[in-house]
């Protein structure tokens, strides 16, 4: 073969080869591209994955906190409603007692006014009988708060230095007795009351001090009250002596004040 021809194949194939690296070349340029791409595109999706990860780590502790805390709200729930209930029931109850101590309190007040009635009809009796005995300053009556006071000087009653109560006693007593037999809700008190004037030698054997002598008044004012009808379980009888003045004892009408009987109407115990 001439040599020209052989010089033009052989550039002929030099440059097909030539071009043929130039392709290849740019092939693997663009696989080497793409490669990259897909590199950064697969670094963005982990990135995006681990922050979709932790968002979702962050949302399941918050799902947690808040199934505890509804956990937390369901038990205080139940506790407010079941205080709301005990309350409810408590407030029933209340009204219901209230309703009852109202009731009492009605019945109470009522019952009161009934005896003060009784004792204001009594005072008024008392009064009424005794009236001759009250103008002569031998009676006094008195009233205060359901407590009704029969003030007798001891001279309508006894004679100087006795206790057996005489006869125009009795006659008195009798008025008194006439009212009380109608009084059967109270308890009837006899209390003996003397002046400070010391018991004489004659009758220091039989009553050595005052206190000794109101106690005998007072019993046989009890016992007598009793003999004509009275339940002896509303009497009772206490001595006080001198140790209760009502007046001075330094003139001659305080002791007579003070040397006195009373019967005194008060609530039984």
């Amino acid at each position: 073969m001439p040599k020209k021809i052989v010089l033009s194949v052989l550039v002929v194939l030099l440059a097909a080869g030539l071009s043929a690296c130039s392709v290849m070349q740019g092939t693997y340029q663009k696989k080497v591209d793409e490669g990259e791409t897909l590199a950064k595109r697969l670094a963005a999706l982990q990135k995006k994955h681990a922050d979709l990860a932790a968002e979702n780590a962050a949302l399941r502790a918050d799902l947690a906190g808040m199934t505890l805390q509804m956990d937390k709200l369901s038990t205080d729930l139940a506790y407010v409603t079941g205080q709301r209930d005990r309350a409810a029931e408590d407030k029933a109850d209340l009204d219901a007692e209230n309703a009852k101590l109202t009731a009492e309190n009605a019945t109470l007040v009522k019952a009161r006014e009934e005896q003060v009635q009784k004792v204001s009809s009594t005072y008024e009796s008392l009064l009424e009988k005794m009236k001759s005995e009250i103008s002569k300053g031998q009676v006094t009556i008195s009233e205060l708060k359901g407590k009704l006071t029969v003030n007798m000087v001891d001279s309508i009653l006894f004679d100087s230095g006795k206790a057996e109560v005489k006869k125009g006693g009795l006659e008195i007593l009798g008025k008194v007795i006439s009212i009380l037999k109608d009084v059967k809700d109270k308890a009837i008190r006899i209390e003996g009351h003397t002046d400070n004037v010391q018991i004489s030698r004659n009758l220091a054997k039989r009553y050595p001090t005052n206190w000794e002598l109101s106690a005998a008044r007072a019993i046989n004012v009890a016992r007598y009250l009793q003999d004509e009808g009275i339940d002896p379980g509303q009497l009772s009888a206490v001595a006080y002596g001198e140790g209760k003045p009502v007046a001075t004892n330094d003139t001659a009408e305080g002791k007579a004040k003070n040397r006195r009987i009373e019967i005194i109407l008060v609530p039984k115990e």
